[in-house]
C-alpha cells in the first residue's frame, strides 16, 4: 500500500472517530470492531503485507508502546488509596485469578492441542491478561468513580499485564529458552519476587517524586507549567526504561507510576471538588499553579493527553491486528478454543473470587464476562516469538491468539453497550 493511500485511510478513520463516536456508543458496536474489520479488509485486498513472524520485532515494539500508554492511563484513572476495600478484588483477580487462568489454559493447550508443557504455559500467559487498551467502555468513567464493576475491571487490566510476565518466563524456561535455576529458585527469586517488587517500586518512586516536584515548582515559583504532555511521556518512558534496566517488569512500573501520580494529586488536593478539573482546555494558565487547583489540573491534563494517545494506539494496533487476521488460518478448533476461553475459563477463574469478594451476582457476571483479550496478548505473543519460540509452535500461537482476539472484540463489542446500559439503569433504580 503506497503512502498516499495510508494517509487517506488514517485521515478518514480519524474523522470517523470524531463524527461517529457518539452514535457508536448507542449501538452494539465498538470502535475496535470497526478498526479490526477495516484492517482485515486492507490485508485481504493486499494493500499491506504483514507477516507475523517476519515482522515480529516491529510488532512487539508497536504493541509494547500501546500497552504502556494504556497502563499509565489506567493507573491515573484510579483515585482511591490502596487501603480502600475497593482494591481487594482487583488485586485478587490480578494475581490469584491470573494464575488460575494461566493454569486452565495451559491444561487445555497440553491435553487438547498436544503442546509441550512449556509451550502450554506460554500460551496460558499470553492469553490470560485482560486488555487495558480496548476496555474503555467498562473502565471507570472519572477519577471519583467508585462503581465496583468498573473499578475492578480497570484495576485488574492495569495490573495483570504485568503479573502475566513471570508465567511467560516460566514457560520459556521449561522450553530451555530462559534460565530458571535449580528447582526454579532463580525464577522465583528474580522473575517473580525481584522483578515484581522492583517494577512497582521504580514506578511508584518516580510517580511520587516527579509529581511532588512538579506541584512544588508550580505552586512556589509558577514554573514547569504547560508541558503536561511531556510529563506524561517522560514518566512513561523513564519508569519503563529504568525498570527494564534493573531487570524488573516495566508494565507494573508504568501502572504504578500512574497510580502514584494520581496519589500525589489526591493527597495534595484532598477535597474532590477541588481536585477534579474536567475541562483542561478551558482552564486558565494560572490554574496550573493555583495552590488548590494545581494538583487536580496536573492530573487531569496528563490523563487527557494520555487518553488521546490511547485512542491513537487502539486505532493503529487494531488496524494491524485486522491486517494480520488476513494472514492466519482459522478453523473450527481455534474458534472453539476461543469460545471455551471466553465463555468457560474466564468465568471459572474470575466468578468465584468476585462472589467471595462480596459482589452481587449481576456484578460478578459482568466482571466474569468482560475479560477482554487484545493488544496485551499480542505483545506477549511477539515477545515469546522473539525469544526463540520454534516456528511451528509460533505459527500455531499466532492463529490461536488472533482468533481469540477477534472473537473477543466481536463478542464483547456487541454486548458491551446493552449490558452496561442495563447495569447502569439497575444502579439508578437501586439509588
Amino acid at each position: 500500500m503506497d503512502s498516499a493511500r495510508w494517509y487517506v485511510l488514517i485521515g478518514v478513520l480519524l474523522i470517523v472517530l470524531v463524527v461517529a463516536s457518539g452514535a457508536l456508543r448507542r449501538l452494539p458496536i465498538s470502535m475496535a470492531m470497526l478498526y479490526l474489520a477495516i484492517g482485515w479488509g486492507v490485508g485481504t485486498l493486499g494493500w499491506v503485507e504483514l507477516d507475523p513472524l517476519r515482522h515480529s520485532r516491529l510488532l512487539e515494539t508497536a504493541t509494547e508502546i500501546a500497552v504502556v500508554v494504556s497502563l499509565f492511563a489506567a493507573g491515573l484513572k484510579l483515585r482511591r488509596p490502596l487501603r480502600s476495600p475497593l482494591w481487594r478484588l482487583p488485586l485478587t483477580l490480578a494475581f490469584a485469578s491470573m494464575a488460575l487462568t494461566v493454569a486452565l489454559i495451559a491444561v487445555l493447550g497440553w491435553f487438547w492441542l498436544g503442546l509441550p508443557l512449556g509451550a502450554a504455559v506460554i500460551l496460558g500467559a499470553v492469553l490470560a491478561p485482560t486488555d487495558p487498551v480496548l476496555a474503555a467502555e467498562v473502565q471507570v468513567e472519572h477519577p471519583n468513580d467508585v462503581d465496583r464493576v468498573r473499578f475492578t475491571l480497570t484495576g485488574e487490566a492495569g495490573m495483570n499485564d504485568g503479573t502475566a510476565f513471570p508465567f511467560v518466563m516460566l514457560g520459556l524456561g521449561l522450553l530451555g529458552l530462559h534460565e530458571l535455576g535449580d528447582l526454579g529458585v532463580r525464577w522465583i527469586a528474580v522473575d517473580v519476587v525481584w522483578a515484581t517488587l522492583a517494577g512497582i517500586g521504580v514506578g511508584a518512586g518516580l510517580g511520587l517524586g516527579v509529581g511532588r516536584l512538579i506541584i512544588y515548582l508550580r505552586r512556589t515559583y509558577k514554573e514547569a507549567v504547560g508541558y503536561d504532555d511531556f510529563l506524561a511521556m517522560g514518566l512513561i518512558a523513564a519508569s519503563y526504561g529504568i525498570a527494564l534496566m534493573v531487570h524488573a517488569y516495566g508494565f507494573l512500573a508504568v501502572f504504578a507510576a500512574g497510580l502514584a501520580l494520581r496519589s500525589v494529586e489526591r493527597d495534595l488536593s484532598g477535597d474532590p471538588e477541588k481536585a477534579e478539573v474536567t475541562d483542561v482546555a478551558a482552564a486558565e494558565t494560572e490554574m496550573a499553579s493555583h495552590p488548590h487547583r494545581a494538583p487536580g489540573f496536573m492530573a487531569a491534563a496528563v490523563l487527557q493527553f494520555n487518553e488521546h494517545m490511547e485512542r491513537l494506539c487502539e486505532l493503529s494496533l487494531m488496524l494491524i491486528a485486522g491486517a494480520l487476521l488476513a494472514t492466519v488460518k482459522f478453523s473450527v478448533g481455534s474458534l472453539a478454543f476461543a469460545l471455551v476461553l471466553i465463555c468457560i475459563i474466564r468465568p471459572l477463574a474470575a466468578g468465584p473470587f468476585c462472589r467471595l469478594g462480596g459482589m452481587e451476582l449481576k456484578q460478578a457476571s459482568l466482571v466474569s464476562w468482560f475479560g477482554l483479550r487484545g493488544i496485551g496478548s499480542l505483545f506477549y505473543l511477539f515477545f515469546a516469538v522473539n525469544k526463540g519460540l520454534a516456528e511451528p509452535t509460533a505459527r500455531t500461537f499466532v492463529d490461536l491468539v488472533l482468533c481469540v482476539i477477534a472473537t473477543s472484540v466481536v463478542l464483547h463489542g456487541i454486548s458491551v453497550t446493552p449490558l452496561m446500559k442495563r447495569y447502569e439503569a439497575s444502579r439508578a433504580l437501586a439509588d
